[in-house]
């Protein structure tokens, strides 16, 4: 048996181990640096995964768009679960996400997002649920977890503004990441380059902490690997990180 059909067997075993659904497919991001790292390959459907920013406004707009990127690439009606309107809708077409395929639900408070996100899972054929939230119970991610397990959608909990890596350690969900800006590319003219993420995967089933520095979602919802850096994950950044 080759050593990449050994691995992959390897990979599934610890999937089923671990507890995370294969009953659905993932979404790869085509970058083979991120996709080796992740539980099937890609982020996976039909499973809750937590999306941090930070206190910076230009971290959370870069987690935004970084959650509709991967969003862009399913199919399907996404609910998008908000306390106020407060999320500029045509920024998401900027990643492929265009607002007509995007549902806004205002709940006012993380009880009632919750509650919102777990009733939206229950329909299978949507595209993915996102509930933007302050605070998890564990209880409350399990509950998350096992919906989007049963119906097959890709959920979202994206934690806006400051929040440490420990205070989302008691959390069910398969996969964390943590979004920042990070300098875009020193061009010779007066422009503006792609904008540039610092992208952590702070925690994944089955899997280490890991870090990057990617070039943020394109039309399609695509990230890219800027090429004055080096091609490859960063271990040791990532476990710093997380």
């Amino acid at each position: 048996m080759p050593d990449a059909a050994v691995l992959a067997d390897l990979r599934e075993r610890i999937t089923r181990i671990e507890g995370v659904s294969v009953r659905h497919a993932s979404l790869p991001f085509g970058i083979d640096a991120i996709d080796r790292h992740l539980p099937g390959g890609g982020i996976s459907t039909g499973a809750l995964h937590e999306v941090c920013g930070s206190a910076e406004l230009a971290d959370d707009a870069a987690a935004t768009v970084f959650i509709a990127g991967v969003l862009a690439r399913t199919e399907g009606i996404v609910f998008w679960c908000v306390h106020w309107r407060d999320l500029f809708s045509p920024a998401l077409g900027l990643a492929g996400l265009h607002p007509d395929r995007v549902v806004f639900v205002e709940a006012g408070s993380d009880t009632n997002v919750l509650t919102a996100m777990e009733e939206c899972l229950r329909h299978a054929g949507l595209g993915g649920v996102v509930g933007e939230l302050r605070k998890m119970t564990l209880t409350a991610s399990r509950r998350l977890q096992l919906a989007a397990e049963q119906s097959g959608v890709p959920a979202f909990a994206f934690r806006r503004g400051s929040v440490p890596a420990a205070a989302t350690d008691g959390s069910a969900a398969t996969t964390r990441w943590r979004v920042r800006a990070a300098p875009s590319e020193d061009l010779s003219i007066p422009s503006l380059s792609r904008p540039r993420w610092s992208l952590a995967l702070e925690r994944a089933r089955g899997g280490e902490p890991q870090h990057w520095i990617v070039e943020g979602c394109d039309a399609q919802g695509n990230l890219g690997i800027p090429a004055d850096v080096v091609h490859g994950s960063r271990p040791a950044e990532g476990r710093q990180a997380a």
